[in-house]
């Protein structure tokens, strides 16, 4: 496949920088915990694994609470309690939207990288009306190792056919930020937890909206993206 060097090729993290669905995986979380006679599980708890993959997440939590039940178990039932609720309700950041749908205009190679189960990503996608824009999609299920390592990013790249360093992603949380980095790509930086913008993550980033989804515009994004792009 030819691309067009300036059309920079974008990759997106999902949840937390496209689509608000982190309240929807901490309430899966908090009720497949339940489950298992753990009945503590907080936000602050789920907050400390924004960014980090499903089964990373579970891998952890089964050791901090004693839980015997296989990961594959927790997983599965973590999955299932999800889907239901990411049906039932997803939000899109409005101004995600606006962007995704500017840089398809432009042609603009796009992808998904997350640390979601691919069935959980392409219900969201499906869910919120993205998937036309965004039918390029990677889990982390289907690489060797999830974030903060590159695989996510750098399967991506392959699938767009497009070399790593000429990508950009869009990441809200420090082991996005550091996968981007460490798969050669630029970083567009909108930290989902306030208190993250400070990460030594992000510092390599490009462009940082410290402010999160309320100081993220597709127009300053894109402006970004134009100055960064190499001339014709």
């Amino acid at each position: 496949m030819s691309t067009d060097p300036t059309r920079t090729p974008v990759v997106f993290d999902l949840d937390g920088t496209l689509v608000d669905s982190e309240p929807n995986y901490y309430e899966a979380g908090r009720r497949l915990l339940a489950r298992y006679g753990v009945t503590d599980f907080t936000w602050e708890h789920h907050a400390r694994f924004i960014g980090i993959g499903t089964r990373e997440t579970l891998e952890i939590l089964k050791k901090e609470y004693g839980i015997e039940a296989p990961v594959s178990e927790l997983l599965a039932g973590k999955n299932e309690i999800y889907l239901e609720l990411a049906g039932a309700n997803t939000e899109v950041f409005p101004e995600m939207r606006a962007f995704v749908e500017q840089l398809h205009a432009a042609g603009h190679p796009l992808a998904v990288a997350s640390g979601s189960s691919r069935a959980a990503i392409d219900a969201v996608l499906k869910g919120t009306d993205l998937d036309t824009w965004l039918s390029t999609r990677v889990s982390a299920e289907e690489v060797e190792r999830g974030k903060p390592a590159p695989d996510v990013f750098l399967e991506a790249a392959r699938r767009l056919a497009v070399e790593p360093e000429s990508c950009v992603v869009l990441e809200d949380a420090p082991p996005g930020a550091e996968a981007a980095h460490r798969a050669g790509m630029g970083c567009i930086a909108i930290p989902y937890v306030p208190e993250t913008a400070g990460d030594p993550a992000f510092e390599g980033a490009g462009l940082l909206f410290s402010g999160g989804q309320r100081e993220f515009t597709a127009q300053a994004a894109y402006a970004w993206l134009a100055r960064r792009a190499p001339s014709s």
